[in-house]
């Protein structure tokens, strides 16, 4: 646990613990109803069509290594590598707003291209005669 405990890092570590554990229930319990995301493939409005977004990838996630967190009271930042099935090194990091104890605006940054890449080799491969 690192030593800065404020709230909004607190939140942003409960949410990111669960969902890496692929227990997207218990991320949901993390996030305003209202919720905003901004990620690299445009904006998400609302904690159920970011659950669309982001559940899908924790169901691919092979391993997820925390690398630095840091917080106040209101925003957190985490920096995290990932392992998953398509794409074998997968950094982000995400910026979160937390008020109420919940996450009402997350800023995700990642490298969409290896996941286009991998998107695409499969479609590829499955279009391809047998």
């Amino acid at each position: 646990m690192p030593e800065n405990t404020s709230a909004a890092l607190q939140t942003a570590l409960g949410y990111f613990q669960a969902w890496t554990a692929q227990d997207f229930d218990r991320a949901m319990g993390f996030l305003a109803p209202g919720m905003v995301c901004y990620a690299p493939s445009g904006r998400i409005d609302g904690a159920e069509a970011f659950r669309g977004f982001m559940e899908p990838l924790s169901r691919l996630l092979v391993r997820a290594g925390l690398i630095a967190s840091f917080g106040d009271e209101r925003t957190a930042l985490l920096m995290y590598d990932t392992a998953t099935i398509p794409v074998p090194d997968a950094p982000a990091a995400e910026c979160l707003t937390v008020e109420d104890g919940l996450i009402t605006q997350i800023k995700i940054i990642f490298d969409r291209t290896p996941f286009d890449a991998a998107r695409a080799a499969a479609a590829q491969a499955a279009a391809a005669p047998a």
